[in-house]
Order: C-alpha cells, then sequence, then structure tokens
C-alpha cells in the first residue's frame, strides 16, 4: 500500500473462495461510532457481499462492533452501508453482475489520509474442485521455488 494507508480489516477468505476479476475503490457512508469503531479495527468482513439497489451500491454484513464510549448506544453492528462510487462504475458493475452472474465482495478496508475506503472486487465463485486445484499449483510452485533457490 502507499504512504497513507492504513488497512484496518482484510477478508482473507475472499481470494481462496473466489477469482477476483476486478477491483474498485469506494468510500463508505458512516456514522462517528462507526468510524471510531474501525479505527479500533473492531470490523470483520468474513461474510459481507455488496449489492446494487435502486441505482446504489451498498455493503450487507459487515460487522463493525458497536463503540463502548458512544453516547445513546452507538449504531446497529450489521446495518446496510451505502457505498460511493460513480454513477459509471456503478452501471457498468451492474451490467457485468447481471449478464455474467457475478457478485462484489469486500477485500479490505483501510483509512486514506483520515478517510475510511473499501476495496470491493467483482468476483466468480469458485467450486470446491477449483479452491483444491488452486492449492495444489501453488504448493507445486512452492516446491519449484525451492529447487531453483537451492541449485543456486
Amino acid at each position: 500500500m502507499a504512504e497513507g494507508h492504513k488497512v484496518v480489516a482484510t477478508n482473507r477468505r475472499a481470494r481462496y473462495n473466489y477469482d477476483i476479476l476486478d477491483t474498485y475503490e469506494a468510500g463508505i457512508v458512516l456514522t462517528g461510532s462507526e468510524v471510531k469503531s474501525l479505527r479500533a479495527g473492531q470490523v470483520q468482513l468474513k461474510d459481507a457481499y455488496g449489492m446494487i439497489q435502486g441505482g446504489e451500491l451498498w455493503l450487507e454484513n459487515a460487522h463493525i462492533a458497536p463503540y463502548s464510549f458512544a453516547i445513546g448506544g452507538g449504531h446497529a453492528p450489521e446495518r446496510k452501508r451505502k457505498l460511493l462510487l460513480h454513477r459509471r462504475e456503478i452501471d457498468r458493475l451492474t451490467g457485468k453482475m447481471n449478464e455474467q452472474g457475478l457478485t462484489l465482495v469486500p477485500l479490505q478496508i483501510y483509512f486514506v489520509r483520515g478517510i475510511a475506503k473499501i476495496e470491493i472486487a467483482l468476483a466468480k465463485g469458485r467450486h470446491t474442485y477449483d479452491k483444491r486445484k488452486k492449492l495444489v499449483e501453488r504448493q507445486q510452485k512452492r516446491e519449484m521455488d525451492r529447487a531453483r533457490s537451492h541449485r543456486r
């Protein structure tokens, strides 16, 4: 990441469960207590996904823990959060999702110069045998690299 980026949370299972086709950086509409919880790293993206409703992009099932010092109880932990993208990008995503049956998966949440951003990916789900095949390929690549470095 570039200077000024502070990664708060990553969705490590996303790259295992999905083939990532394209990534986008979007802003997130948050309340004050949600920002405080993000800064404390109390967020989980494991079951989160993006969806388009009414021409707007929304993040669902992202769990941001309530901020313990918030007055009035803070926020609902798993509420829908609006994502901010340009109209052109939302239209392009809508077309690809409808045409090819793709999914929007959050990869990571981070701060850029104090502003919360989310990296979302247009992804295609993998089958179980694809996941196993990918693991075997990665293992073979590691072994080949070890053999090469051992020869030197």
